[in-house]
């Protein structure tokens, strides 16, 4: 159950960003109406997502890898739920998408750089960082710069976002239901 009110005041900003939700994802998310108690802070939410969602230096199935094992390093449900919904209208393989809590497990499913991702992501995700210099540079080498830079800031972004979600309490919002998943073990 969610530890914040999912009924913000209804200013012409959360009636919009409500209105722009159900057209693009059938629904208000929840983050929305929580965020949505702060103005302010909703506005530079809406900018940094609008933002992110414009680079384009990295593979998306790569990048939604490493956004999925953030949330998943985190446990943020509303997270993992939400990605399964996007990974499915990305048209990523869901099969591999579901295996991403337990990568370890599953290394056979993933390409090589797909597993130095995987890690580079729980990596940042520690409390205590455990990024290595040879991670980083083996990385930079099969990326360039550019691309890690983009997967940097994408997992710092979803270490954000699993954060807030899990602070406030949000659980999974039903998107995973819609896709293609055959397991999550």
């Amino acid at each position: 159950m969610a530890r914040i009110s999912l009924a913000p005041p209804s200013t012409l900003l959360n009636r919009i960003g409500a209105w722009y939700s159900r057209r693009t994802y059938g629904k208000v998310l929840d983050p929305g109406l929580a965020v949505g108690h702060n103005g302010r802070v909703l506005l530079t939410y809406v900018r940094q997502e609008r933002g992110a969602a414009k680079w384009n230096r990295l593979d998306r199935g790569v990048k939604h890898l490493a956004v999925m094992a953030a949330a998943a390093r985190i446990n943020c449900s509303w997270c993992m739920d939400f990605g399964h919904w996007e990974a499915d209208s990305l048209g990523l393989p869901m099969d591999k998408i579901s295996k991403v809590p337990q990568w370890r497990d599953h290394q056979d499913a993933f390409t090589e750089l797909e597993l130095l991702v995987l890690d580079y992501a729980e990596a940042m995700t520690e409390t205590e960082p455990r990024v290595t210099d040879e991670l980083a540079a083996t990385l930079i080498e099969r990326l360039g710069e550019a691309a890690f830079v983009e997967l940097t800031a994408m997992v710092a972004l979803e270490n954000y976002r699993s954060r807030i979600n899990s602070a406030f309490g949000l659980t999974s919002q039903g998107f995973s239901d819609t896709c293609a998943v055959t397991s999550r073990t």
